[in-house]
């Protein structure tokens, strides 16, 4: 696990090996091991790693190829590079190393572009061909791995993170309000708009070519697919099925030089994961981080977990590490996180930060849970509400609502007066819709439309879950690994009947995202439901009464903080007339919705959360 950058002129200039080697220092935290640079006249790599695989010197990057033609710039970890390396050698090629980097290379060499398709891990790279002066950018199938670029004709810039970007001076820092307006409705990024404009993140499964006359082209090699299979098999021959590849995903992440260790939430993902690791690692180290719940409201005191957690522990036999967040924890780390995150993503992110700088005084790699819940149906609140419908175009208004997540549409105009003029134009319908662009419309079944939500699930939830994980662990040099995002599980998911997952999915239960408490609590009155495959198998891994616990989140009790022990944060930070975030959004306006919450009128924990990380963002990147 590594971080990447470089650039490539088009201007007539050569790249200047200092401004390489700032990119590089700028996420130095990717990769505290070892460091490298390769420059080839108007083209330049620098590398920053963190060894896992290899840890000799010989497996440093950037990696020239044996025939000299191709250099790669790599971030990731393929975990059957050893499988394709068999294949290699049976065709008569031979290697220098024991590392997944010089398998890339290879696999490249002999089957080009072809040989994405064999790679089951994460990554991002940057491979360039010295004999056509092609430049290749590559992102794994579901964007565990960010990889983000600028290009203005004059000048290419890549890197895993944006401020690698933003350090060479070739690139000018603004803002792109249209993606602060998309990302104040849906509290994500939908489209490959950053914060930074003009820098944009590759889309997962794709693959970006520049090639020698600086054209972009970009080709996407792999998509989710959602569907109900052509052969139904039995409830029997599934869990069967499901068994086998859960445990082979599992053993194929732990691979590694290093130790790995595994969060240890309450939930049943993260503890199956630790119960199959457990058989294969002596001594596994398991971590979780509770809350202080003092001030916490009734509903809020599920939210520590670290009772479950350490039952687990005992059961699996770990070495158990935990650490409890109070309300001032966040404010502690807001300047930090904001720097590492770079642009926002889903929901209140310090957790993770804390639960990475915990993992990090150990180990130097993690087992994660996440993908369960988006390739299983684990949030089935949300599927549910848009299962009956007229056409698509009915199934599209009816989910967009529900995606409102931050400001609604009736707020947005008021909200945004003080640049509305030049965000006027955005329609978040057409960004919502979008995502839907490659995918059938004649839909029939309300099997077909929970498939078609389970797949929008995994372009844009899924992702801005990754690439928080990404950002707050790289921010302390560690590997987060998320075992279900196997190739092969992932194959079965998608192809799993839709009954296998959600239990009575064509009853429309409505909810509230921002209901007090964790916003499953009303849901499961009604119905037990969700991952139910998931939960019959794990009955072999975890005791019952957690099989059968709803679904939560990983969040602090944010709605009485922010009340309650954060108030004074909260107003120091959005009650100040001098505040950044007021030359953008509508100070009046954006005051009254946070009047609304701290006076238990509604509750805007997601909205608070989001405005406060704002401010902290500007004050990073565009405070000058």
């Amino acid at each position: 696990m590594c971080g990447i950058t470089g650039y490539k002129r088009f201007d007539g200039n050569y790249v200047n090996i200092e401004a390489l080697k700032e990119m590089g220092n700028s996420i130095s935290h990717r990769g505290p091991d070892s460091e490298g640079i390769w420059c080839n006249l108007d083209v330049g790599f620098a590398h920053k790693r963190l060894s896992v695989i290899d840890l000799s010197d010989d497996a440093s990057q950037p990696m020239i190829s044996s025939c000299k033609r191709y250099v790669i710039c790599y971030n990731g970890e393929i975990y059957n590079y050893k499988d394709i390396k068999l294949e290699l050698l049976s065709l008569g090629y031979k290697f220098k190393t024991n590392s997944d980097t010089e398998v890339i290379l290879v696999a490249w060499k002999h089957w080009g572009e072809e040989c994405l398709l064999k790679f089951n891990g994460m990554f991002s790279f940057a491979l360039y061909d010295n004999l056509k002066s092609n430049l290749h950018l590559c992102r794994d199938r579901y964007g565990i791995k960010p990889l983000y670029y600028f290009y203005d004709k004059k000048n290419f810039i890549f890197g895993s993170e944006i401020k690698s970007i933003i350090v060479n001076n070739l690139y000018k820092s603004s803002l792109d309000f249209e993606a602060i307006l998309e990302y104040f409705t849906f509290q994500n990024l939908f489209t490959n708009k950053t914060f930074f404009k003009n820098i944009q993140i590759i889309s997962p499964g794709s693959h970006v070519i520049l090639n020698e006359k600086g054209r972009l082209i970009e080709n996407i090699w792999w998509d989710f697919n959602f569907q109900e299979p052509e052969k139904r098999l039995n409830k029997e021959e599934y869990l069967e099925e499901l068994q086998l590849l859960f445990e082979q995903a599992v053993k194929r992440q732990l691979i590694s030089d290093v130790p790995v260790g595994s969060y240890l939430s309450g939930g049943i993902d993260s503890a199956s994961i630790t119960a199959i690791a457990s058989k294969n690692i002596t001594d596994l180290r398991t971590f979780t981080v509770g809350f202080d719940l003092f001030s916490a409201s009734g509903l809020e005191l599920n939210f520590d977990e670290r009772k479950a957690s350490e039952h687990m522990s005992y059961l699996y036999g770990t070495e158990h590490y935990e650490m409890i967040l109070k309300s001032g924890d966040m404010v502690k780390c807001m300047p930090k996180l904001s720097w590492h995150v770079e642009e926002p993503r889903v929901g209140q992110s310090y957790p993770n930060y804390y639960a990475a700088k915990l993992v990090s005084k150990f180990d130097k790699v993690v087992l994660a849970g996440t993908g369960g819940d988006e390739l299983f149906g684990g949030y089935p609140w949300r599927y549910h509400r848009a299962v009956e419908n007229d056409n698509f175009d009915d199934y599209i208004d009816k989910y967009y609502q529900h995606w409102h997540r931050l400001i609604p549409n009736k707020y947005i105009k008021n909200i945004f007066s003080p640049i509305w003029d030049e965000v006027s134009h955005v329609w978040t319908r057409d960004i919502f819709y979008d995502v839907f662009k490659n995918r059938n419309k004649q839909l029939q079944k309300s099997n077909d439309y929970v498939n078609h939500s389970l797949y929008f699930e995994s372009k844009t939830f899924l992702h801005g879950l990754l690439m928080i994980e990404d950002k707050l662990s790289m921010a302390h040099g560690l590997e987060t690994r998320v075992p279900f995002l196997d190739n092969d599980l992932v194959d079965f998911a998608m192809h799993l009947p839709v009954d296998m997952k959600i239990g009575n999915f064509k009853k429309n239960i409505k909810l509230n995202e921002n209901d007090y408490g964790p916003k499953s609590e009303n849901y499961y009155k009604i119905s037990k439901d969700g991952k139910l495959i998931l939960r019959e198998l794990f009955s072999k891994y975890v005791p019952e009464k957690f099989t059968k616990k709803q679904k939560q989140g990983f969040s602090g009790p944010d709605a009485s903080w922010f009340r309650g022990e954060s108030i004074d944060y909260v107003k120091e930070k959005l009650f100040n007339p001098k505040a950044l975030i007021f030359n953008i959004l509508h100070k009046n306006n954006v005051q009254n919705l946070v009047y609304e919450h701290l006076n238990g009128q509604n509750n805007r924990r997601l909205l608070i959360w989001s405005l406060l990380y704002f401010e902290e963002f500007l004050s990073n990147y565009f405070n000058d």
